[in-house]
């Protein structure tokens, strides 16, 4: 496995189910809790590795909410952006859809105008400084109800706010007691507008979940799918229709959605012949990162280094990124691949 870690650190991959705040690093944690230490979140980075323990999901969306409060300013948005894109960077992500909840700062008192400008301006200058590729998923904060899903289509359908890097439009939070079909008027004004609907789904609840984003908010990428594995039609749905599951197993079993590594479903989703991605999630939070992430992946799936770059270019073929884009990255797997391979 170690020649497989090494192969994985270098190999050009995609991240597209990654959280914006939850990929703030204890670094950045550490740096923000200080700047507000009115906040209940500890400074000390020793103390973040208890501090992100989790319970249950629930939990976690508890301890996920306190890291949001520390984004207070527009200057706490642009530091956090670009330090996430540059440890995508570090990872050899050339490209990420970062999953941004705008709701969560702008009810905050961060002004909408301010926010925006704040992750362009990050996102530009990662470009040129990492070359790594960011674009935007504005998502639902479930959690917040339906006044956040009207706040969260507005900003990401006026054009006047609409930041350049926005393609997709998400629903994240918790599902128990947050009915999927609610938000179908918010999805069909985004699709409307030409974003791309990714809503999480069947993480912690059952597979009539998954369908409910299928058929009521028209996804084109389901975020986990977890429970997808327990309905058979299900699962020959999403095969013959090439719609990706965005899987990220530790965040899995971080959050209790997945009792252990070895029980999780990825392995009857690729036996059913449905399309997976492998994503970090909130990756600090969880311990984790992309390259770990495609590490257990090998373990699950008994992959080589020839599966691994085919995992690789799953992710971007999912992606959003346009073909020319596509085209660059999927050569760059290859070649890279090749190489490794050589005699």
């Amino acid at each position: 496995m170690t020649d497989l870690h090494t192969f994985i650190a270098g190999l050009p991959k995609a991240e597209l189910h990654v959280h914006h705040v939850g990929s703030a690093s204890p670094r950045i944690v550490s740096e923000l809790a200080a700047r507000h230490p009115d906040s209940k979140v500890p400074s000390d980075p020793e103390a973040l590795v208890d501090y992100f323990t989790f319970t249950d999901f629930a939990h976690f969306i508890d301890v996920y909410l306190s890291v949001v409060d520390l984004i207070r300013t527009p200057e706490d948005v642009r530091l956090l952006t670009y330090e996430v894109a540059r440890d995508l960077a570090r990872q050899q992500v050339r490209y990420a859809e970062l999953t941004i909840t705008p709701f969560s700062s702008t009810r905050r008192g961060i002004d909408e105008r301010a926010f925006m400008d704040a992750i362009e301006d990050a996102r530009k200058a990662a470009e040129a400084e990492f070359g790594t590729v960011v674009r935007w998923c504005f998502d639902i904060p479930g959690e917040a109800g339906l006044a956040s899903a009207e706040e969260t289509v507005r900003l990401a359908t006026d054009d006047r706010l609409r930041p350049e890097g926005l393609v997709s439009f998400g629903l994240g939070g918790p599902e128990i007691g947050v009915p999927r079909p609610q938000f179908k008027p918010y999805f069909d004004r985004a699709i409307a507008a030409g974003l791309h609907s990714v809503p999480h789904a069947g993480e912690t609840t059952g597979p009539e979940t998954v369908w409910d984003a299928l058929t009521e908010l028209r996804a084109e990428r389901i975020g986990h799918g977890t429970s997808s594995a327990q309905d058979p039609k299900l699962l020959a749905h999403l095969a013959e229709h090439r719609i990706p599951l965005e899987v990220c197993p530790t965040s899995n079993i971080a959050t209790r959605a997945v009792r252990t590594l070895d029980e999780h479903p990825v392995k009857e989703f690729v036996k059913a012949g449905v399309v997976v991605t492998i994503n970090s999630d909130d990756p600090p939070m969880f311990g984790t990162d992309l390259n770990n992430e495609y590490a257990v992946a090998a373990r699950l799936l008994d992959l080589d280094e020839r599966g691994l770059a085919a995992l690789a270019r799953n992710a971007v073929d999912a992606s959003f990124l346009d073909e020319p884009g596509k085209a660059r990255i999927r050569e760059e797997i290859d070649t890279y691949t090749s190489a490794w391979l050589a005699p």
